[in-house]
């Protein structure tokens, strides 16, 4: 298993035969996930960090916070309950 090392502002590089295996090249970025005591690097940016971000930009343009869309998310809630049981 290679390993690297962490040089002076946190970079590190990459084996060679692992970046023409994933087809890595200079300016290259790359996605970096936290998962316990394990970091994650992937060349895709995954979808759940583009959806959330598209979100928080809509989010801020509409003025709105979390708490709204909680508020929203109950709302709708109960109104399916209400269609669905007849009431």
């Amino acid at each position: 298993m290679p390993t690297v090392k962490v040089w002076g502002r946190g970079q590190l590089t990459i084996p060679a035969s692992i970046r023409k295996e994933l087809h890595l090249q200079e300016e290259t970025t790359l996605t970096i996930v936290k998962v316990g005591d394990v970091l994650v690097l992937t060349p895709r940016v995954l979808v759940g960090d583009t959806v959330a971000k598209k979100a928080a930009r809509a989010m801020k343009k509409a003025g709105l916070q979390l708490q709204d869309l909680f508020a929203d998310l109950d709302r709708q809630r109960d109104r399916y309950h209400r269609e669905r049981d007849g009431g």
